[in-house]
């Protein structure tokens, strides 16, 4: 995940900091020095950076943090806030047109995505935002791109304007605000063309299409692994186009971040969107406070809840949170309770967004993956009544279940004990509701 080394040493470095009973000018400049390393190591630009520690030095002497009770604590808050301003503070809402579609015109440079993006943006609108989108084809030098994006279309369930590849670009793009117009479209996405470099063609294309449909938004895609190339991309499309906004795509990858906190500073523009994975579904809407948090590693609970409900079926936590605590918690309702976490997504995305919880490394992410499948298929490979009531596991049972399953009697004995656990906690919980003492492991304990 992009920021991953960047939220280990910003962490390491701002618990040092909550440690000092008291601040002093010296060992504030000890932990700005360490702050400016890891902003250059993340790639972050070097004038950005040197802003940055400029403003965290200003404001900690404007507000007197060397002589408040927990300097800390304030430090952290300037750091974060400061953070936030270079994201782009409260810039990346997109505008909608109230009586009239919304065009957005999607600009970049070949092999960014682009056209995976416009499908994201198609669903995103449509499913979060209840709009009605419309698609127009306008790269006509990749037919591939058409192609592509007819099939994501199709995909999303929404309607697309394909007038081939021997039509100009000017003239889709024409024609496709003409039918979101007459059609009453909520948001028309332009998909246009991108180039292995930034060319005049390309340039003056794209000017031709902004004078002729006058989008709302146009918005950059721009890939979070280019590093600082990014910027200057950003920066050139910017100075020709006049940019809206980017969406920062690869986000989920090992990229250092150092564009996404650049870019802002450097260009004016905002990030709009995140690319946070490969499926159509993997957009997110960019909100700088959030992320600011989790490169602080503070979280981002409220991204959490959100994705929940989106992705989880809620009368089926409810149906089987209300079995756990009722004590008839059985195997069946402990696979669909998997099934419910394995669409949040990862779990190591998962667990930055909970501030406080551990990290986990690559490998122990692979091994939770891997006993959560073989976990699914043991269960699978078990008759109703066994899922039902599984105290009558006795030997024979796991024997039969182990060669359907493929695995061994050590593992199925692991999904029982796994079982166990979890029904024991429950009862814990119940209890605490009840007016118990919390259970151990629970924060606080």
């Amino acid at each position: 995940m992009a920021f991953e080394s960047l939220t280990d040493k910003f962490s390491k470095i701002l618990k040092k900091v909550r440690g000092q009973s008291r601040l002093t000018e010296k060992n504030m400049d000890e932990m700005l020095q360490e702050v400016r390393i890891a902003l250059f190591e993340a790639d972050v630009n070097f004038k950005v950076v040197k802003e940055f520690i400029n403003n965290i030095k200003e404001e900690a002497l404007g507000t007197k943090v060397y002589d408040t009770l927990n300097p800390g604590q304030m430090v952290v808050k300037i750091v974060n806030d400061e953070l936030v301003k270079l994201l782009g503070s409260a810039d990346s809402e997109l505008t909608f047109e109230k009586n009239k579609p919304t065009i957005i015109m999607l600009v970049g440079l070949q092999g960014t995505g682009k056209t995976t993006t416009a499908g994201k943006l198609a669903l995103l609108f449509k499913k979060k935002l209840n709009k009605r989108v419309l698609l127009a084809a306008a790269d006509v030098y990749r037919p591939a791109a058409i192609d592509q994006l007819v099939t994501l279309a199709k995909q999303v369930g929404v309607d697309i304007v394909n007038m081939g590849d021997k039509v100009s670009p000017v003239e889709i793009a024409k024609a496709a605000k003409k039918k979101a117009y007459d059609d009453r479209y909520d948001v028309l996405i332009i998909d246009t063309a991108g180039r292995l470099t930034i060319d005049e063609a390309l340039m003056q294309e794209l000017k031709d299409i902004k004078d002729n449909v006058e989008p709302t938004e146009i918005l950059l895609l721009v890939d979070a692994m280019s590093g600082q190339d990014a910027v200057n991309t950003a920066l050139s499309f910017n100075q020709k186009l006049g940019l809206t906004g980017a969406i920062m795509s690869k986000l989920d990858s090992d990229a250092r971040g150092g564009a996404a906190l650049s870019i802002k500073h450097l260009t004016g523009v905002s990030i709009k969107y995140a690319g946070v994975g490969e499926t159509l579904n993997d957009l997110d809407i960019f909100y700088p406070e959030r992320m600011a948090d989790r490169i602080l590693g503070m979280g981002d609970v409220l991204s959490l809840v959100e994705k929940a409900q989106e992705q989880l079926d809620e009368k089926e936590v409810k149906k089987t949170t209300q079995k756990m605590m009722d004590g008839e918690f059985d195997l069946n309702d402990m696979l669909s309770q998997m099934k419910q976490v394995q669409k949040l997504g990862k779990l190591s995305g998962i667990l930055k967004m909970i501030p406080g919880m551990p990290k986990i490394t690559p490998e122990q992410q692979a091994q939770a993956e891997k006993e959560m499948k073989m976990f699914e298929t043991i269960i699978n490979s078990m008759t109703p009544e066994e899922r039902k009531n599984p105290a009558i596991l006795k030997n024979s049972r796991k024997v039969r279940i182990a060669r359907g399953s493929g695995t061994s009697n050590q593992e199925i004995n692991k999904v029982i004990k796994k079982y166990e656990q979890t029904k024991e906690m429950m009862k814990k919980m119940k209890n605490y509701k009840k007016g118990g003492p919390m259970p151990p492991g629970f924060p606080g304990m």
